[in-house]
């Protein structure tokens, strides 16, 4: 019995002892950061920042895959089934994290098993209207309009059970009114017909949509994050009108279940580093984006939130994938 005993102890030990050791000699290969999404969009953009500090201070290549389809579950079920070493790393946007195991009867991965690292960075959904077809100028106008013409309002989505989809059915539940959803194939086609004037309104990421409304094509009447934005504080937020409205386009890292605890710690800590020099905030506010940052348990209760915020709001929309 003691001799059990003592050689739990010496594994126990030798195991506090490799924890260091191990975050000290990782990487000493290419690490690789897989992206659910095609290139050239604010989901691909924000970690390619970050990769590229990540090279320098590592010494080692950091590199961006594209694994797309599915709503980020092609590239997230590649990155859970990936050996839990520290040399795949998943880089998502909301969905294939906190809301297609909501949305979808059967998943080839567990999103609430992934090892939280970070949180890098988020853009606020935006409510973008037409001017031509839409004349209010306030939130408030807007929901006094849509409560006297129920179901007449058209709000174009990226798609079914998108994150601009949940956000309009948020927008609705919060705002007792009833608008009729026009789903299109991802943000362009549907800003496009925004312009064209073949919808009314649509909750979009405001680095995507705001070029649209500087040149006045479209107009912005409010942003979804929780307070103002520092880079544009004359424009009202929709929690101003209806109390604890949020609803962001956010960013993080995460990891294969089961990842050590030491390289969890050190790619937190090297992003936080990242996101704190002043080129990588430049180009963050180039993409509308803001930092977030923190802690690996700040990650994790952000995560959670939002998993509870988003499942709510697909049981009480009855929001169903096609």
């Amino acid at each position: 019995m003691r001799r059990c005993l003592r050689l739990a102890l010496q594994i126990a030990f030798a195991m506090l002892l490799a924890c260091p050791a191990l975050a000290q000699s990782w990487p000493d290969r290419p690490v690789k950061i897989v992206v659910p999404f095609p290139a050239g969009g604010t989901a691909d953009a924000v970690p390619r920042l970050v990769a590229d500090f990540l090279s320098r201070k590592w010494g080692q290549p950091v590199v961006i895959e594209n694994r797309t389809g599915a709503a980020g579950n092609i590239g997230a079920e590649a990155v859970y089934n990936a050996p839990p070493d520290g040399y795949t790393l998943l880089s998502a946007p909301p969905p294939p994290l906190v809301i297609n195991h909501n949305l979808y009867p059967r998943l080839g991965f567990d999103p609430t098993k992934f090892e939280p690292i970070i949180v890098m960075a988020h853009v606020p959904n935006a409510l973008i209207v037409n001017p031509k077809r839409i004349k209010a100028t306030s939130v408030a106008e807007l929901i006094a309009y849509a409560r006297e013409n129920p179901d007449k309002l058209l709000v174009a989505t990226q798609g079914n059970g998108t994150t601009s989809h949940l956000t309009s059915e948020l927008f609705q539940l919060m705002a007792e009114v009833k608008m009729r959803h026009v789903p299109y194939r991802g943000s362009a086609p549907a800003l496009q017909g925004l312009v064209a004037e073949d919808v009314d309104l649509m909750f979009d990421n405001l680095g995507v949509s705001l070029g649209l409304t500087t040149a006045g094509q479209l107009k912005l009447l409010a942003v979804a994050s929780s307070s103002r934005m520092p880079a544009m504080p004359n424009v009202p937020t929709i929690a101003e009108t209806l109390p604890g409205f949020e609803a962001v386009a956010w960013y993080a890292i995460v990891a294969p279940p089961k990842t050590p605890k030491a390289i969890i710690d050190k790619v937190n800590a090297d992003v936080n580093e990242a996101l704190a020099t002043p080129e990588i905030q430049a180009q963050l506010k180039k993409l509308s984006a803001e930092v977030f940052g923190g802690s690996v348990d700040k990650t994790a209760k952000y995560l959670q939130a939002e998993i509870d915020r988003w499942d709510a709001v697909i049981k009480a929309a009855k929001v169903e994938v096609q």
